[in-house]
């Protein structure tokens, strides 16, 4: 594994590893920026066939968060861990992530932990019983819970800025949105398209979660390989990363795609194909911000009214990023990292400012 060429790759200096034998727990913390504050980013909890995927997964992931972060007017850099599900069917998660727990805390401050993909509510509680430096606890001992519904939110009002910009509408009334991936935030998207009016479309590798959404949103159920080709006027990618691909781009009827998956786009010039075939993506660091609007309220006192004025503004921001998009005839992606590497500019230059929470 060539280490120091991904770091350099996604600009970074800073990657730490921890092997506890006890628990047999395997975790990787990417710290990718501190210039705008700690660094802020979920926890993963997934099987990896190799420790090299494990390690570009972190990498990109925290890279995203510094520019979501940056963009939401958050005070955080990005970071991202992994913690290597194991391989055997039976363990001892708890003794996993206590031990994660006691990986944070060794690292001062410099990065906060919250749940991500594989994880939840329960192992952030155990987690806080090793450090303070962890978000989306229970709301009884102080935390805002499951981040999931503030995510959607901001899907959703980053949806209505597409739906005014490209198609002239003012409402969601009628909209047909496919959405691939109905898990935690998948759902919670398609509550908040349902209430607003919108036409569904949903597919999932759990046919369970699919039933869940016909059934309570009357959405319409679409096989897995055949949802990118749907005759729509949103695709919504919700499940994991690199959805929009090679593959993919080819099929796509939607108008828009804004979806609230990190890493959409499998290699930045899928966003130019998308903009070369007049689709306008929704950048994903952007309009999925959501979460960490509400999670990084924790760490200076939750409140749930200031967290959703915060998400609500994401229709703003996508807006924005669409007019200037639109007037420069600049792919979305390029407009939203411009915007961000000039706010991180005025901040100095990497590593001039390194910065550790006192929560």
């Amino acid at each position: 594994m060539d280490v120091f060429s991904h770091l350099a790759s996604y600009d970074y200096g800073e990657v730490h590893f921890r092997r506890d034998p006890a628990s047999g727990m395997r975790a990787i913390v990417a710290i990718h920026d501190t210039r705008l504050g700690p660094s802020l980013g979920g926890c993963r909890f997934l099987a990896y066939a190799r420790e090299e995927e494990a390690l570009v997964d972190a990498l990109r992931l925290a890279r995203g968060m510094t520019y979501k972060a940056a963009l939401a007017g958050v005070p955080h850099g990005g970071g991202k861990s992994v913690l290597l599900r194991p391989a055997a069917p039976v363990f001892d998660r708890a003794a996993l992530f206590l031990a994660f727990g006691r990986f944070v805390d060794a690292l001062g401050g410099r990065y906060i932990t919250a749940e991500d993909s594989g994880t939840g509510l329960e192992d952030m509680e155990l987690i806080r019983h090793e450090t303070k430096h962890v978000t989306g606890v229970d709301v009884k001992n102080g935390g805002s819970g499951d981040p999931s519904s503030f995510t959607a939110l901001g899907v959703r009002r980053g949806i209505e800025a597409c739906a005014q910009l490209k198609l002239g509408r003012s409402s969601l009334e009628g909209l047909h949105v496919a959405v691939q991936g109905v898990g935690h935030v998948g759902y919670h998207l398609c509550k908040e398209l349902a209430a607003c009016g919108a036409k569904l479309s949903v597919a999932d590798v759990d046919p369970l979660k699919s039933e869940r959404a016909q059934r309570e949103f009357g959405a319409d159920i679409v096989p897995l390989d055949h949802i990118f080709e749907i005759e729509c006027d949103v695709l919504a990618p919700c499940a994991l990363g690199s959805a929009i691909n090679d593959e993919t781009v080819p099929r796509i009827k939607a108008k828009i795609v804004a979806g609230a998956a990190n890493n959409q786009l499998h290699e930045p010039r899928h966003g130019d194909d998308l903009n070369q075939r007049g689709i306008l993506y929704a950048p994903d660091y952007a309009i999925n911000a959501g979460g960490l609007i509400n999670v990084a309220q924790e760490v200076v006192g939750y409140n749930a009214t200031i967290s959703r004025d915060r998400t609500l503004k994401i229709y703003d921001t996508i807006h924005e990023i669409a007019e200037r998009s639109m007037s420069t005839l600049t792919p979305t992606y390029r407009v939203a990292d411009l915007m961000v590497e000039e706010k991180l500019a005025r901040a100095g230059a990497p590593g001039s400012k390194i910065v550790s929470s006192s929560r």
